[in-house]
């Protein structure tokens, strides 16, 4: 594709890069993950009486 037809298109154009496919499944961040597991646990939902 050209240019100008990326450009016009509705539809994004993605290119993935296959080696990324090492990282799935894999935890990047511990750390990081465990203190937004311990956040989220601790984090209410709003009733949803409140909502209206």
């Amino acid at each position: 594709m050209k240019v100008d037809e990326l450009n016009k298109a509705k539809i994004p154009v993605v290119k993935i890069n296959k080696n990324l496919e090492e990282f799935n499944g894999k935890v990047l961040f511990p750390k990081k993950l465990a203190l937004a597991n311990k956040m989220l646990s601790k984090v209410e939902l709003p009733t949803l009486d409140t909502l209206k």
